[in-house]
Formats: C-alpha cells, sequence, structure tokens
C-alpha cells in the first residue's frame, strides 16, 4: 500500500518497483527529500536510492511542516530537519530514522526564535539553524538520546548591503562548523561578509570573533562548503551569481579567485557542492536559464575553470551527489520533480537520465550511508 501511495502521489514508474536490499550492500542509500508543504506535500519523504544503478524506491513519510532543509546525523540515527515558517512558529524537529525501513519518527521540537530557519547543520553535539527572515544564527545542543535542548546562543546579522529590496534586512544563509572543528562560519547575506564564530572545547557557547571575511558589495553571500582536504572553501553568492574560491587556514578564508556561476544576471544563484573526490565543483541558478554551472578544479591550487552548463528543470533549489560521485540529484521546486542526472566522471558533466521523481515541491535531498548490522 505505501508503494501504491507514492505512485498515486505522482512518483515515476522506476520509483514503483519495489527491490530488496540486503542489509550492507555499500550501494543502496537512503535517501531523504525535504519540500514545502502549502501544496499537496506531507513534509519528508525517505526513499531507497541505488548509486550504482540509479533505481529508485520510495519507504516511508511523516508530516513536518515546510521541511525546506534537513541533515541526518554522522550516524544516520537521526535527523535534523527545519520547520521554514515566517513567524513565531518557525522550529527545528528531531526525529529517529530507521535506515533499514525508512521509517522517520518525530522525536521532539524546538523554536529556532528566528523566522524562516533555512539551513541545518550539526556536530554531533551541536546543531545550527541559519533562519532567513530572521536574520539570525541559532544554536541548539545535542542531547544523547538524539533530541534537541532549547536554543542556547542566538547570534543576529546586519543589513548594510546596496541591494534595497533583498537586502533591507538582516538575513543568514547558511552555517556550517569549519574541518578542523574550531569555528563556526555563516553567511551573513545582506551584509556581503563571512562571519566567523570561535569554538571552545569547554564552553558550550561559540564566541563571535573580531575577523569576518568581507564579500564585494551586492554578492549575497549564500552556502559555503570546505574541499575534501579542508584546505579550501567555496561560496556560491545568490545576487552576483559568483563563485568565490578561498584558502583555509585555522579560521582564516583568504579569497583566491572570483569565477560567475551565472552568466545572465538572474540573481537567483541557489546551491554548491564539490564531488566526491574534489575534482568537480557544481553550483545551481534560478530565476533565468535555470541549470547547474560545472567547473574543473585545479588539482594544484584549487582554482576552478568553467567546463560546462546544464540546463534543469525550474528552480533547482539544491542538489546533491551520490557518495560514489555517480549520479546527480536536482531537486526542482517549481516542476515538482527530482531529476537525476549521471555524472561524466572524467569530464564532470551531466547527462539527464529521464529518471525524474516526482514529489510535490522538493527543495533538499540528503543521502544516508547504507545500513549495516
Amino acid at each position: 500500500m505505501k508503494t501504491l501511495l507514492f505512485c498515486m502521489l505522482g512518483l515515476s514508474m522506476v520509483a514503483c518497483a519495489p527491490k530488496k536490499t540486503e542489509n550492507g550492500n555499500k550501494d543502496e542509500l537512503s535517501m531523504l527529500v525535504g519540500t514545502y508543504t502549502n501544496g499537496t506535500s506531507k513534509g519528508i519523504y525517505s526513499f531507497r536510492f541505488n548509486q550504482e544503478t540509479g533505481t529508485v524506491t520510495p519507504l516511508d513519510s511523516v508530516e513536518i511542516p515546510n521541511p525546506s532543509y534537513l541533515i541526518p546525523s554522522e550516524d544516520g540515527k537521526f535527523v535534523y530537519a527545519v520547520s521554514e515558517m515566517n513567524d513565531s512558529t518557525a522550529a527545528l524537529n528531531a526525529l529517529a530514522f530507521d535506515r533499514e525501513t525508512g521509517e522517520l519518527r518525530l522525536l521532539n521540537t524546538e523554536l529556532t526564535l528566528g523566522a524562516d530557519p533555512c539551513y541545518v547543520s550539526t556536530n554531533g553535539k551541536e546543531v545550527l539553524t541559519a533562519n532567513y527572515s530572521g536574520g539570525s544564527l541559532s544554536i541548539f545542543p545535542l542531547r544523547k538520546d538524539g533530541t534537541i535542548a532549547p536554543v542556547d546562543t542566538l547570534f543576529e546579522g546586519t543589513a548594510s548591503g546596496p541591494d534595497t529590496i533583498r537586502q533591507i534586512t538582516p538575513h543568514i544563509h547558511c552555517a556550517v562548523f569549519s574541518p578542523d572543528g574550531k569555528y563556526i562560519f555563516a553567511t551573513d547575506f545582506s551584509a556581503d561578509r563571512i562571519l566567523r564564530f570561535v569554538l571552545h572545547p569547554k564552553d558550550i557557547v561559540p564566541h563571535l570573533s573580531a575577523e569576518t571575511t568581507d564579500i564585494a558589495a551586492d554578492s549575497g553571500p549564500r552556502h559555503l562548503i570546505f574541499s575534501p582536504n579542508g584546505k579550501f572553501a567555496y561560496l556560491i553568492n545568490e545576487l552576483s551569481g559568483k563563485v568565490i574560491a578561498f584558502s583555509y587556514d585555522d579560521g582564516k578564508l583568504e579569497q583566491i579567485q572570483s569565477i560567475n556561476a551565472d552568466t545572465v544576471a538572474a540573481r537567483g544563484s541557489g546551491d554548491i557542492h564539490l564531488s566526491p573526490d574534489g575534482k568537480y565543483l557544481y553550483a545551481s541558478n534560478r530565476l533565468k536559464a535555470d541549470g547547474i554551472a560545472i567547473f574543473a578544479v585545479n588539482a594544484e591550487n584549487d582554482t576552478l575553470a568553467k567546463v560546462g552548463y546544464q540546463l534543469t528543470d525550474i528552480h533547482p533549489r539544491h542538489f546533491n551527489i551520490t557518495p560514489n560521485g555517480k549520479y546527480l540529484l536536482v531537486a526542482c521546486r517549481d516542476s515538482n520533480t527530482i531529476q537525476v542526472y549521471e555524472r561524466d566522471e572524467n569530464t564532470g558533466l551531466l547527462k539527464d537520465m529521464e529518471k525524474d521523481i516526482i514529489v510535490d515541491k522538493p527543495v533538499c535531498v540528503q543521502f544516508v550511508p547504507p545500513f549495516s548490522h
């Protein structure tokens, strides 16, 4: 009945072919999809995705309002998902996750105290949310049972950018832990800068450092990622459409390059990811010429060279790459599709497999490693 239900919701026929899996199969990933729920979507959907064949099997769903961004714990036993609400009900949800069955179970919910939380990250001790309309960063302590404690600390951004519409109020769009575990970096969208917070081993409360990384005015910094070796970082800027490459060393980000991902001035760049081997970088663009810019990463200095552009369905807000690097899946919100692309590991280019997964307003795709006993 569960498979039938998903088929009735319009999932592709590939997704409607149940497939038994063997415990420990390294190619059988759990896949979690976050959505907006102002249409027909319930909330979060779980699937089995075979990263070798591209086969999709629907598993479960759970009702959560506007879970637009989510992240699994490192061991895959828990999931942390926002409820992106534009009022005082905005919240972070903790869920238990069974990787074998795909079952999701709500554990508890805590208010973010900032409207429209749109990003989540965790280091296993705390969970961060970036609250877009609240213009703030919320920090939640994690309990041993996977539940979240109430907000411990709240930091606010500022608004000093030149865009009199989109930078008129503070917006924090992303908050991530540094690969060395010493810092938190947050994108201060409306001030065109990256904030740095210092983590202290004996103090759960991070401290805002005096050092910030300034970005060119009218950039709108959105998402920040680090290279697999932890020595470089890449920032996608929503308004300017540029990807900025940085060297990274002990809390210091030094800009080494700026290159266009958006060449049509759409002012809607969205997400950014590196291939697992670190050889290619991908950045999504929305509002005009919706698609994904593809860059080769220089093996010596980690600078970027554009090698292609893949048009997608409408509004590719978020995407992800399978751990083996074979597939790239794009959540296209306004087409109600998750597109499955095969990735050429030699050229970085993408090929549409025409195996769309139909989900209402999908905006986040996350993979969980295979379950094992």
